[in-house]
């Protein structure tokens, strides 16, 4: 699993003009998921993304967790996109979407995440916070 996590004050996500979740300052994730994945791997990363400390503690160093600050999860299978052939990527190493839905759904659950809908074309919307951005593979 790859995740390209993004702090933010805000994020939106929304399927033909109809916004389906929306947060405060949290994270937004997008996910991206591979064929060896498992159940496992989609816990382990929820827990990791929870854990890490990204946000300001009142030293303004970047030192909390989460809390209770929200989660908005966007399957991305792009990430796994290989563009070093080529002008155009290859998506081999992204999982079918049987495979991928149900780590993403489980992912979700787990991470206490809200979400936007596997496989649509989604429009997201997101106000930086930091900007803060990290790149974390399971």
């Amino acid at each position: 699993m790859r995740a390209l996590l993004q702090r933010v004050t805000s994020a939106s996500v929304a399927v033909d003009g109809q916004v389906l979740a929306t947060i405060g300052p949290g994270l937004l994730v997008l996910l991206a998921i591979t064929h060896g994945d498992d159940d496992a791997v989609a816990d382990r990363l929820a827990a990791k993304v929870r854990a890490l400390r990204l946000f300001e503690d009142a030293e303004g160093r970047m030192n909390e967790a989460l809390g209770e600050r929200e989660i908005l999860a966007i399957s991305q299978f792009t990430l796994y996109g290989d563009a070093r052939k080529g002008n155009r990527p290859s998506f081999l190493a992204a999982a079918a979407p049987a495979h991928a839905e149900p780590l993403y759904r489980r992912f979700c659950e787990q991470a206490m995440a809200k979400r936007g809908v596997f496989g649509a074309h989604m429009a997201v919307e997101l106000v930086n916070d930091g900007p803060v951005t990290l790149l974390l593979e399971m």
